[in-house]
C-alpha cells in the first residue's frame, strides 16, 4: 500500500504536521521526509529532533536527501509507479519537501 504524501513549501508547516502525526500515534518508523536540499533537510530534521539516519529522532524514522535517480528509486520502493515517481521527484525539483506517512 502506498503511503500518504503531504507536500510542503514551508518548513514550519512540515514540522507541525510531523508533530501532529506523532501525537496521533503514527510511529516514527512510518514517517519519511524527502528533499533535494541537504541543508534544508538537516535544518528541518533538527527542528523535529531528527538527525542523521543512524541517530534517528523521536518523531521521524527516516529522512532522505538524495538526488533525482535515487529519489525516484526510493519512491518506487514505496510502490509508486515510475510515472508517479517522476512526478514526485519533480515536486522536489521545485523546492517542495515531502512527508510520506506509511500507516
Amino acid at each position: 500500500m502506498k503511503p500518504e504524501i503531504k507536500e510542503f513549501q514551508d518548513d514550519t508547516e512540515l514540522m507541525a504536521e510531523v508533530t501532529r502525526q506523532a501525537s496521533n500515534g503514527i510511529s516514527k518508523n512510518n514517517l519519511y521526509v524527502l528533499s533535494h536540499d541537504d541543508d534544508r533537510t538537516d535544518r528541518v530534521a533538527d527542528e523535529v529532533n531528527a538527525n542523521e539516519p543512524d541517530d534517528l529522532s523521536e518523531l521521524v524514522g527516516t529522512r532522505y536527501d538524495k538526488k533525482g535517480d535515487e529519489l525516484r528509486a526510493i519512491f518506487e520502493e514505496f510502490d509508486f509507479t515510475p510515472s508517479e515517481s517522476n512526478d514526485l521527484e519533480e515536486k522536489l525539483d521545485h523546492g517542495k519537501i515531502l512527508l510520506l506517512i506509511n500507516s
